[in-house]
């Protein structure tokens, strides 16, 4: 089947279980929609993209063998990416992957909401493609900003959305993206 949509998965992997700001808390939520959308995204014949961040130490160095999927979800990706930066447009070879497959819309979905997939969300969209922003298979961790308020994952990603929505992307649930997903099967 031919498409001009994909679905992007930005760094679900295993080094951020390494990090300090770690928590299981939406965890299983999170993967349960992806995973969904990902099945769906397969039996509809959208390309999977597998996006990992690979820094040179650490927990996200490839040495350290974290940089992998996050258990438990079960991806099988058309391609997989490599960035060292917050888009994944930047160095790793997607966007020639996009142009040269004819991919004109992305999923963008992943870890964490307000970085990495917000900042490829917003490049992707400057750069011309139509961009749904699947908003609950992102995932994302408390943060303290300088004056010491601590920010939840929820305000984070409500800030994302607010951000985001009509201007760089359209915001979209799993459940959405799921249907589209399935009307493309049947069509």
């Amino acid at each position: 089947m031919s498409t001009d949509t994909a679905l992007v998965v930005i760094d679900v992997q295993e080094s951020f279980r390494h990090r300090p700001y770690w928590s299981d808390a939406d965890v299983p939520a999170f993967i349960d929609r992806l995973q969904r959308l990902v099945d769906a995204a397969k039996t509809a014949g959208v390309p999977i993209l597998q996006v990992f961040h690979v820094d040179p130490e650490g927990a996200f160095s490839l040495e350290s063998g974290h940089v992998r999927t996050l258990a438990p979800l079960v991806i099988t990706p058309r391609a997989v990416f490599h960035k060292s930066r917050h888009s994944a447009l930047v160095g790793s070879g997607l966007g020639v992957w996009l142009t040269e497959h004819g991919i004109r819309n992305l999923l963008i979905t992943g870890i964490r909401a307000e970085q990495c997939c917000e900042t490829t969300t917003r490049h992707a969209s400057d750069s011309g493609y139509a961009v749904d922003f699947v908003s609950d298979a992102t995932l994302t961790f408390a943060m303290t900003d300088r004056t010491g308020r601590e920010w939840s994952a929820a305000e984070i990603k409500a800030r994302t959305e607010l951000v985001l929505e009509g201007r760089f992307a359209r915001i979209i649930d799993a459940d959405t993206a799921i249907a589209s997903l399935s009307l493309r099967k049947a069509a």
